[in-house]
């Protein structure tokens, strides 16, 4: 199935085939499916079992534009120019997870043990915060423990927090006119989108170090340079360590795009695509899992992989070697593939990035893994990703996460004690926040409006 996704890579919202191959495997496999969660036409739920706890693995399937890469290759060679490919390595994240809680049911069934399983089929974790809004339409309101992994250059326990954080489009609405003939008339939205972006970069060194904004003009306007631009889009990502800080920055922002349209004398409207809160991890759950992994120990991989793994890593900067083991404060060794467990911390780090399981783990006390799939020293978001995502080495990491996720949901449906305490663990860590999600009333999953890029 990992295979099978890979060759059909599709971006946010626009999963239709990865959905179908989950949704056939849940079948075959003895689910019952539920589809159109939170309205999401490609998200989807297979349960299975009866009473007891409830154990759900999140899985993704959603793709990344531009990225289309052969298979196999240890050079930049794309199936079809500009297309659609798999460098976050989510046809093997959604199958491990899938694999995991087929594993769990398998065991439930074969001891009579109560309990049930769920497998949540989440589209659109690059940008679209699918998991945010089936938080907020309540599909996770009877889970005990949630339970999801990443493919990464190692093998072990996911213990960095995550940046919440908004997509934001601004529009802007102004006048054309002769750009020679009548300057004098036209009003551009594209000076004001130019506006925007000027002021908010000189807003940077104004705000906290640990947060970030990035933006993509969408639409600048039309590509006649004589007419004054009546229209134009800009989106923008703003990122904060804590959702109330996120809000925050997300109005001054809006400020921002006010003034620019003040100054060119044009109109703007913001609309929130998406949104997500950070991650918060679960003590209980990482120590169990850490012991899972411990004793299940690196993938086994072999000469053939190692081989591989040394040309994908002829293609990569020391600089991207290095950043991979300063990223988990390790000591930099000259090996092609994980041949160990990340050892436990307890020092409180941040990924730099976001994801869409942040919703999920404000709700649900939730634990991740990493999973040992590509060479050490491969960045996500890159063509090498790609080239991995078939291979032999990605295969064997997506089966040992499998594995750790599995024994970790047995480990919560067998013990009380365990789901107790994650359970009391998450409350601390909320310190008395409620939940609010980050998207705003009313807003429905941007189906349509995540196609433009």
């Amino acid at each position: 199935m990992a295979d099978r996704v890979w060759e059909t890579p599709e971006t946010c919202y626009m999963e239709k085939l990865s959905a179908l191959a989950h949704r056939e495997m849940l079948e075959a496999q003895g689910f019952a499916v539920t589809e159109d969660v939170a309205d999401i036409p490609t998200a989807l739920i297979g349960e299975a079992g009866e009473g007891g706890p409830v154990i759900a693995f999140l899985g993704e399937y959603d793709a990344l534009a531009g990225l289309s890469q052969k298979a196999g290759l240890s050079h930049h060679e794309p199936i079809v120019a500009g297309a659609n490919g798999h460098g976050c390595g989510h046809n093997l994240l959604g199958s491990a997870s899938l694999l995991a809680a087929t594993a769990l049911k398998d065991w439930l069934e074969e001891t009579g043990t109560p309990g049930r399983v769920r497998y949540y089929g989440c589209p659109a974790e690059e940008g679209g915060a699918a998991k945010a809004f089936m938080v907020r339409a309540g599909a996770f309101e009877d889970v005990d423990i949630a339970i999801s992994w990443h493919p990464s250059n190692f093998a072990g326990v996911q213990r960095e927090t995550s940046l919440a954080n908004c997509r934001i489009d601004f529009s802007f609405t102004g006048r054309a006119a002769h750009a020679a003939a009548v300057p004098e008339l036209g009003r551009s939205a594209l000076d004001a989108v130019e506006l925007m972006n000027v002021g908010v970069n000189y807003m940077r060194e104004h705000m906290p170090s640990d947060c970030r904004i990035h933006y993509a003009v969408l639409d600048a306007g039309g590509i006649s340079p004589n007419v004054v631009q009546a229209y134009a889009k800009v989106r923008y990502v703003v990122r904060a360590p804590e959702l109330p800080g996120l809000l925050s920055l997300i109005e001054r922002v809006k400020k921002v795009a006010e003034g620019a349209a003040l100054m060119t004398e044009t109109k703007v409207e913001s609309t929130i695509l998406a949104g997500v809160s950070n991650l918060i991890v679960n003590t209980p759950l990482m120590d169990v899992m850490q012991d899972v992994w411990d004793s299940i120990g690196p993938p086994p991989f072999d000469e053939e992989d190692r081989i591989f793994a040394e040309k994908i890593r002829a293609t990569l900067t020391p600089e991207d070697i290095s950043a991979s083991w300063s990223q988990e404060r390790l000591e930099e060794r000259d090996v092609p593939l994980a041949d160990f467990i990340l050892p436990a911390h307890s020092e409180n780090r941040q990924m730099g990035g976001s994801t869409d399981v942040g919703d999920v783990s404000w709700v649900v006390p939730t634990v991740q893994a990493y999973g040992a799939t590509l060479a050490v020293g491969t960045q996500l978001h890159t063509w090498q990703v790609v080239a991995q995502g078939k291979s032999p080495l990605a295969h064997k990491g997506m089966i040992s996460a499998a594995k750790a996720m599995a024994a970790t949901g047995l480990a919560a449906i067998e013990s009380e004690q365990l789901r107790e305490a994650a359970w009391a663990d998450l409350k601390r860590r909320r310190k008395g926040q409620v939940y609010t999600s980050p998207i705003p009333p009313g807003a429905k999953p941007p189906v349509a409006a995540m196609t433009v890029k």
